[in-house]
């Protein structure tokens, strides 16, 4: 069977892929690498929509699909019965003809950093090709599996490109979920992974002078901390903003992080978001998108929005933006 994927802006992609495949791996296989995160059916980010052709669907999450597309699959979980037409949610430019880097990792530290969240550190092995250096785009996440299984989870970079093979990642704990059980409860320094990446495409759009407003929900947060920083680094001057949600006051980011962040970058503004307070909060009392709104009402600039969260929202995010109609874009990353 032949499955032809249509991008975003029209390129064909062909390969064949057997009824027993994964339409992902199949890709993959023939030299496409698609947006791709879990492989296990649980984070959305391989979703494409299925406009010919009859298919499978293996166990997965619904509520990561798009709502309101019954045609919607997961490329990781779909197979096919007969030729496949596919189309994908994003441009040619996004899917990659080379293969990701795959490298070794040992635990160089290991913390809790907020509620329910933990603060992990990785270096990179030496590689004959590669090196020692942790080259990335900021924004980017790595898929890092778990020692002597084949479950891997993608999780963003907090920290910046160095060449000492450096990679700090801010962790949410998923209560019961495998890979996190681990995490919290048996890993240790010393202990080696798996990373393969880097990948994705939630990085800086550089040539923009907008200004920028980034919103974090949970640990949405650590690619927009990479982000800040390599802002910070080159001393960028553009006026910037950063919303940061949480249910309640223990899950936000800590008073020294956002010091840090401030001194690198004097005109950053900061809002802290909670929806679920304590009677003597004094912050923004409510969702991270209700923040957004308040924060777009005051500034009445035209603005570039940088999020990264959980699905639902992103959801609420991409409806905001398109009923004001101001010309606001969103750029856009989900856990």
């Amino acid at each position: 069977m032949e499955v032809t994927l249509v991008t975003r802006d029209g390129e064909r992609l062909q390969f064949p892929c057997a009824e027993s495949e994964q339409v992902l791996g199949a890709a993959e296989a023939a030299g496409f690498f698609l947006p791709a995160m879990c492989h296990e059916g649980t984070c959305g980010q391989c979703h494409a929509h299925v406009a010919g052709g009859q298919y499978t669907m293996g166990k997965h999450d619904p509520s990561v699909l798009p709502a309101g597309d019954p045609a919607a699959v997961l490329l990781c979980r779909c197979s096919p019965k007969e030729d496949l037409t596919v189309e994908l949610p994003y441009s040619r430019a996004q899917v990659l003809r080379y293969r990701v880097p795959v490298r070794q990792a040992v635990i160089e530290s290991l913390e809790p950093v907020w509620e329910g969240a933990m603060a992990l550190t990785l270096r990179l092995q030496p590689d004959k090709e590669a090196g020692v250096a942790a080259e990335f785009s900021p924004g980017q996440y790595m898929e890092l599996t778990m020692p002597g299984t084949d479950i891997r989870r993608a999780y963003s970079l907090a920290n910046l490109p160095n060449w000492e093979g450096r990679l700090d990642f801010l962790i949410r704990l998923k209560p019961g979920g495998t890979f996190s059980t681990w995490l919290g409860q048996q890993a240790k320094v010393g202990d080696t992974l798996t990373a393969r990446g880097p990948l994705g495409s939630f990085v800086l759009d550089e040539v923009s002078m907008r200004p920028r407003c980034f919103v974090g929900g949970g640990c949405g947060l650590a690619p927009i901390i990479s982000m800040l920083r390599h802002l910070g680094e080159f001393q960028d001057s553009q006026p910037t903003h950063l919303i940061f949600g949480a249910n309640r006051e223990a899950e936000l980011l800590p008073a020294a992080e956002l010091d840090s962040l401030r001194s690198m970058l004097p005109q950053l503004g900061t809002t802290l978001a909670v929806s679920q307070p304590e009677a003597d909060w004094q912050g923004f009392q409510g969702t991270a998108p209700a923040a957004l709104e308040a924060y777009l009402n005051q500034t009445g600039q035209v603005v570039d929005i940088y999020a990264c969260g959980p699905p639902k929202m992103l959801e609420v995010l991409e409806t905001l933006v398109k009923q004001r109609g101001r010309g606001d874009r969103l750029i856009a990353e989900q856990l």
